[in-house]
């Protein structure tokens, strides 16, 4: 009788695992709660704008590795698509003044010395800041390295730490950010490109997984709640599925991929992160699409970023605590105004056209908190019950909680299953 491996979750993590351990010959089992997977990366046709929407905007860099391996092992990377060189754009909405930041090949950052790639008025010197980042003590915050004043703070610093850890730089841990920039804009150019998906990310993440899962024989249980785990001294022995016994052999590997808080109700005394602030998206349904993506930053105004793919342009307000309950029309009309400047051409004027039909969605758990304090709640792989491994973006990947550290997340708890269950090998598809 084969291994099995229980996976419980659909989320990024819980399908990277399974990706990872589909042709080991191990049984493999995935078991998810809600009608669909994808978790917190989900898509769904919205009846009001008749189109395909994301419940929250992810952008991703050409250096998030695992992730590119996770989708050329699915067979579908090139449905990531981004602007042709490495360029961020932003607009300050309360003077007009546009700028794109360029960061140069290799991993010298010469480009700075060139003001036509830095943010405007910002001397050579308060780059420094870039290196006391990559230096950051565990216990701090961004803010601790930069602070929190100046040009370079408010137009570059400010923007990026809440888009990446989903909070403020007195509260955002440094080391994650330093994490994210070690591995992008320290290598230069080629490993930070900014990228989305294509169409949706279901369409990019999560139906090519589904599709590969079930070409390979991996049953995916829609529906199927774990509500609890019966643990002896051996490690767990059984999952209660919907109020069902599902025995566990001693051989046998159980991957708990679910949401932080899920998990603590699961194994009594695990130590996990509390949850983060509120994200809040609004999709617009503009009257016409456009050809080629655009991702904007915005300074000075209620919109943090602006995201164009198609007939769809969608704004992320991230640490929205502040607005998660301001009414939706009122969060639409402040933010069209931004949204409208944005995609319009630099030298034109402030466009006047209507609001058009939109959707507001607000993910009041969207991230684990991302302090210094909550990072040091994150468990490892392993648990201690020796046949059940930890995966999420809420564990110990070094990581901010994004795709790319969920992806790792599930990888890693995939590699040690594989050599616990006897497994061939583990698909590791191409970095």
């Amino acid at each position: 009788m084969r291994a099995r491996v229980h996976i419980i979750g659909a989320g990024m993590a819980g399908l990277a695992a399974a990706v990872r351990l589909r042709d080991t010959g191990a049984d493999i089992t995935l078991y998810e709660a809600a009608p669909r997977a994808g978790g917190r990366c989900r898509s769904y046709v919205d009846p009001h704008l008749g189109l395909e929407i994301d419940n929250g905007n992810h952008l991703l860099l050409s250096g998030n590795h695992a992730v590119m391996a996770y989708l050329d092992a699915v067979g579908a990377r090139d449905r990531l698509v981004g602007p042709s060189s490495t360029s961020f754009d932003f607009l300050d909405v309360r003077s007009g003044l546009r700028w794109s930041v360029r960061p140069g090949n290799g991993p010298v950052p010469w480009w700075i010395l060139d003001s036509r790639r830095r943010v405007p008025d910002t001397k050579i010197a308060d780059y420094w800041t870039l290196v006391r980042l990559l230096r950051a003590d565990p216990a701090a915050t961004v803010a601790d390295c930069i602070g929190t004043g100046g040009v370079l703070f408010s137009r570059f610093w400010e923007p990026l730490t809440l888009a990446v850890l989903n909070a403020a730089p007195t509260e955002g841990a440094a080391s994650l950010m330093q994490a994210v920039l070690k591995e992008t804009v320290a290598k230069g150019a080629h490993a930070c490109r900014p990228l989305l998906a294509r169409r949706s990310l279901a369409d990019t993440f999560i139906d090519p997984a589904l599709a590969a899962l079930a070409g390979a024989g991996v049953a995916v249980k829609f529906g199927a709640r774990v509500d609890a785990l019966v643990q002896g001294v051996a490690g767990v022995t059984a999952l209660s599925v919907n109020g069902a016994s599902i025995p566990v052999a001693a051989d046998d590997v159980v991957i708990l991929a679910a949401p932080a808080w899920n998990a603590a109700e699961l194994v009594p005394g695990l130590s996990v992160p509390p949850a983060g602030d509120a994200i809040v998206n609004i999709h617009y349904r503009l009257a016409e699409a456009s050809a080629t993506p655009e991702i904007v930053g915005i300074v000075s105004g209620l919109s943090q970023w602006v995201f164009r793919r198609g007939e769809i342009a969608s704004v992320t307000i991230s640490a929205a605590g502040a607005v998660a309950d301001t009414g939706a029309d009122n969060l639409a009309a402040q933010c069209w105004p931004e949204v409208a400047a944005a995609l319009s051409q630099p030298q034109g004027p402030m466009p006047t056209a209507p609001m058009p039909p939109f959707r507001v969605i607000k993910e009041r758990r969207a991230t684990p908190a991302q302090t210094p304090a909550a990072v040091a709640l994150r468990p490892k792989t392993q648990s201690g019950a020796h046949n059940l491994l930890l995966a999420g973006d809420w564990t110990d990947t070094g990581l901010p909680a994004t795709i790319e550290g969920a992806v790792r997340s599930g990888f890693a708890a995939a590699d040690i299953a594989a050599v616990r269950v006897g497994a061939r090998d583990v698909h590791r598809g191409a970095a």
